[in-house]
C-alpha cells in the first residue's frame, strides 16, 4: 500500500445515528443510564427530543473506517476524546488523516488523526490511531 504523510483516509460514512442501537447496546452492555433510550431525559439536559450515542459506538465508526482501510487487524493503538455529544438522527462520517509513517519492530505504522464529522459542528469525538499497513 502506498501511503505517505498527508494522505486522506477513506471515510466512513453513517448516514443516521439510530435509536434502536442505542437500545440495543444499551441492553448489550448492561447500561441502567436513560440518556441512550429516554428522550424525555435528554430534553431536561438541553439537546433536544434524542437520545445520546454510547462512546463505544462512536468510537466504533472510526474503527469500521481503519479497517476498511488497512484490514481488520491493523489497530495497533487508538486514543479518542469525547467532547461532544452523539445524537440519534445525526449524520456522521469517520475521517482521518496520516500524520506520520515509520517502521517499528518490522512492521511499517501509519500514525493518524482521526475524528467523526457532524454537520455544522466540532467534531464529537477526535484522537489518534497507529495502524499497521499492508504489506
Amino acid at each position: 500500500m502506498n501511503v505517505k504523510v498527508g494522505d486522506e483516509i477513506p471515510a466512513w460514512d453513517m448516514p443516521s445515528v439510530l435509536p434502536e442501537r442505542m437500545r440495543t447496546m444499551a441492553a448489550i452492555l448492561r447500561d441502567p443510564n436513560p440518556v441512550h433510550w429516554d428522550r424525555r431525559v435528554v430534553a431536561k439536559m438541553g439537546f433536544g427530543e434524542h437520545t445520546i450515542n454510547q462512546g463505544p459506538l462512536g468510537l466504533s465508526y472510526m474503527v469500521n473506517m481503519l479497517h476498511a482501510w488497512t484490514g481488520p487487524e491493523s489497530i495497533r493503538r487508538i486514543y479518542m476524546r469525547f467532547p461532544m455529544a452523539v445524537l440519534d438522527g445525526d449524520h456522521i462520517i469517520a475521517r482521518g488523516r496520516v500524520t506520520a509513517i515509520r517502521e517499528d519492530n518490522g512492521e511499517r505504522l501509519a500514525d493518524c488523526d482521526i475524528w467523526l464529522q457532524r454537520d455544522g459542528t466540532e467534531p464529537p469525538l477526535a484522537g489518534s490511531a497507529t495502524v499497521k499497513l499492508p504489506d
